[in-house]
């Protein structure tokens, strides 16, 4: 059952790319856009994380936190980070337990081929831990995602 607008967050959200447990209320007092995307290192997925990048400093000044979230390991997660000099943390899923609570581990299609992977998604979640907006894989622009969260 994936999670959606209205619903709280889970507690625990998984280990970023330095072995660090992140937990929702560490970003008690503040919001959090919370993005899935399916892998490191790839077109869609770098356009995202650098508009994320290049908006962070608006983000942060709205109130925002922005953590990313992929099924790659951490390792993966430490080369991403550093070739595109991401300011902010990616939690390395690899078991999709996190993919899975919100709803974003789904059935894809590629070339006639089935296959499980992430649907992009960004939750947005606020002070309280509560959803109260869901940008879908059909909506999110990966090119302007910051300006995507910014206006609302």
């Amino acid at each position: 059952m994936a999670l959606t607008v209205g619903d709280k967050a889970p507690e625990i959200l998984g280990t970023d790319q330095n072995g660090n447990n992140i937990k929702l209320s560490d970003f008690a007092g503040k919001k959090l856009a919370l993005y899935f995307y399916p892998k490191d290192n790839t077109s869609g997925c770098t356009a995202q994380a650098c508009s994320l990048r290049d908006g962070y400093e608006q983000l942060r000044a709205a109130g925002y936190e922005v953590i990313g979230v992929s099924k790659d390991s951490a390792k993966s997660h430490q080369g991403f980070i550093s070739k595109q000099s991401l300011p902010f943390s990616l939690i390395a899923d690899t078991e999709t337990t996190l993919n899975q609570a919100f709803g974003v581990w789904q059935e894809k299609s590629m070339y006639g081929r089935k296959y499980m992977g992430t649907a992009r998604t960004t939750f947005i979640i606020n002070e309280e831990g509560i959803i109260e907006r869901v940008i879908d894989s059909k909506e999110v622009n990966t090119k302007d995602h910051a300006n995507q969260i910014l206006n609302k």
